[in-house]
């Protein structure tokens, strides 16, 4: 899988719990996650938050995570990841809950009506 083109430096990726990686970088199971991870990076580029601030977030969400007893292998990394950044994104005053929700639905909407093997779009 391609690595997202922006990436934190090596010491601040060394900030974050527990992140993914190899010896090239982080690593990514499925497509949603290295997108999460460039909007991520890009929002904080951006100056929306910093990666302080970020890598703080992401620590509660997965401790939110280990005391819900969900698995510590690496399996709901990401799913954390996702948590904080929808979390930070409407304390930032980015988006609402109700658009994220909207958002999530139409996705989840549009990919069950999407026969296998085709790509997944929104309708307008």
């Amino acid at each position: 899988m391609k690595h997202p083109d922006t990436t934190p430096s090596p010491a601040a990726l060394a900030e974050l719990p527990a992140l993914p990686h190899d010896a090239a970088g982080p690593v990514f199971a499925e497509p949603w996650q290295a997108s999460a991870f460039a909007l991520a990076v890009s929002l904080s580029h951006q100056g929306h938050f910093t990666w302080k601030e970020w890598a703080a977030t992401l620590g509660e969400e997965l401790k939110a995570s280990a005391a819900r007893g969900e698995p510590d292998d690496g399996s709901h990394y990401y799913h954390c990841w996702l948590a904080a950044l929808e979390r930070l994104v409407v304390e930032k005053g980015l988006s609402e809950s109700a658009e994220l929700h909207d958002c999530k639905q139409a996705w989840a909407d549009a990919y069950r009506r999407t026969p296998h093997g085709k790509p997944v779009e929104l309708r307008e």
